[in-house]
């Protein structure tokens, strides 16, 4: 079993996305050997964000309600995936990587933005969990 845990700063937003985006690409390439969760640096128990929830919603993956979850003590068996390299320096493993590294850029935050930023986030996110997918698909996808 692959443990992968998703890194942003509050959780509401990037890492929540890129752990339902993820989900919903794993039952679809019939992997199931890969524990996906998310954490925020900086959570604090606020719910994930509504434009985060209609981006999920349009993109056909979970957009239910959940609290944010800060990180906690790091667990080496896992596999961090930062949205920025900032957040990459922030983290005590041996096992973390940024989007920064998989796609060549951070995925900014859209917190507080308009659908637009949310999308393109979600588009960012999406480029870094195909090559993810890739990747634990042996690269034949």
């Amino acid at each position: 079993m692959i443990s992968i845990c998703f890194v942003c700063t509050g959780n509401t937003c990037r890492s929540i996305m890129a752990e339902r985006l993820l989900k919903k690409k794993l039952k679809e390439n019939k992997i199931s050997y890969v524990k996906v969760f998310s954490r925020g640096i900086n959570a604090c128990k606020e719910n994930i964000s509504e434009n985060a929830k209609i981006i999920l919603s349009e993109m056909h993956a979970s957009d239910k309600d959940r609290k944010a979850i800060k990180l906690g003590k790091i667990d080496n068996n896992v596999l961090y995936i930062t949205m920025t390299n900032a957040q990459k320096k922030i983290i005590n493993s041996k096992k973390v990587i940024s989007f920064n590294d998989l796609i060549g850029q951070d995925v900014l935050d859209p917190f507080g933005k308009d659908l637009n930023a949310y999308r393109n986030c979600a588009d960012q996110i999406i480029l870094g969990l195909n090559k993810l997918i890739n990747k634990l698909s042996g690269g034949v996808k």
